[in-house]
């Protein structure tokens, strides 16, 4: 890698936020020490993350009254040559103002004295799962669709990437994919076999560094062996079934990738019932388990940075709970690393 992704219990979070302020949601990521640009779908359905990952995609029907991101295959055909003749032209991949005020803010801002920054953008298989066709069938099983989308997604990212990496040269992203949790169904239409062939494609096509990040519960075994530098989870939900797979987290951490504990509850009632000593309490246990199955314990907190565990758009009072949460996710850091780190 030739950025690096910074550990030691930094902070910070997932990029979709309730607010429909823009300067508050930038004070917000700004406030972490490893800012990203917000996506804010409250704001506008443009900042929406499967809209804005549609952006010049073929075939793609947007309804922003209606708040609909639709598929049509005749759309697709007729657009696919035209697309095609502009693969090697970065405005084709990038995000426009329109897609999105918020990330050309983000661009325009001093960030070259962050330890790092963060991109992200919504992942092929969840885009697959979630847009669907004239058919309602997701066009992630038109075996047509699919390839041109993998390649498409790839180089959107590798895109983004570069025009951070022009702010700072430790820029990374997230590619969110909550739908690698419904692969494992019987039901999904889609095997996991296929997924990590397909996966594999994908990730060797990203520039690094490279991660996911997913608020699920998926094969944890399939993703960590993913080739990633990065993996942001939700430890909060997900923490017992997570520290049963030892074995895959000590090799993930042995490549030298990062793992971002998702542990401060964003939901209003979750949030409520937690204080920063419980929460701290909960993220050890999990730890001290990896710990007693042979993880060296310096080596993972110096690979560990601190979220948020998951993104929340609905709660009762708005922005407020996840404007909390960030500062509880402060907060938990510097006791962490008051407890874990030697000082300098």
């Amino acid at each position: 890698m030739t950025a690096k992704i910074p550990g030691n219990l930094l902070t910070t979070a997932m990029a979709v936020m309730p607010h429909t302020d823009v300067d508050r949601a930038l004070e917000m990521a700004l406030s972490l020490d490893v800012p990203f640009w917000p996506q804010l779908p409250n704001y506008s359905y443009y900042e929406d993350m499967y809209v804005q990952a549609g952006e010049h995609f073929p075939g793609i029907l947007l309804d922003l009254e209606k708040r609909t991101l639709r598929f049509s295959r005749d759309k697709f055909l007729q657009e696919l040559e035209d697309v095609l003749a502009r693969f090697d032209d970065p405005e084709m991949f990038d995000i426009s103002k329109t897609y999105s005020a918020v990330y050309h803010r983000f661009l325009a801002l001093d960030l070259a004295d962050r330890p790092a920054i963060r991109g992200q953008l919504e992942g092929p298989v969840s885009f697959g799962f979630n847009v669907v066709d004239q058919d309602d069938r997701p066009i992630l099983f038109d075996d047509t669709v699919r390839p041109f989308l993998l390649d498409f997604m790839a180089r959107r990212i590798n895109v983004q990437l570069e025009r951070l990496r022009q702010l700072n040269a430790n820029a990374f992203m997230f590619v969110d994919e909550p739908g690698l949790q419904f692969i494992f169904s019987a039901l999904s239409g889609y095997g996991d076999i296929k997924a990590k062939g397909d996966m594999d494609l994908f990730f060797s096509q990203i520039d690094r560094p490279r991660g996911i990040h997913l608020c699920g519960n998926p094969d944890w075994d399939f993703l960590l062996n993913l080739d990633l530098d990065v993996l942001s989870l939700d430890v909060y939900t997900n923490a017992e079934v997570f520290s049963s797979y030892g074995p895959s987290i000590k090799k993930f951490l042995d490549r030298g990738a990062v793992i971002v504990w998702g542990i401060v509850p964003t939901g209003f009632e979750a949030f409520a019932q937690e204080e920063i000593p419980s929460l701290i309490e909960q993220l050890e246990k999990v730890w001290k388990i990896l710990w007693s199955k042979g993880i060296d314990r310096e080596q993972m907190l110096a690979q560990s940075l601190i979220s948020p565990a998951t993104c929340c758009l609905v709660n009762p009072d708005k922005e407020k709970t996840v404007e909390r949460a960030f500062a509880a996710v402060r907060q938990m850091a510097q006791q962490l690393k008051e407890r874990y780190l030697k000082s300098d």
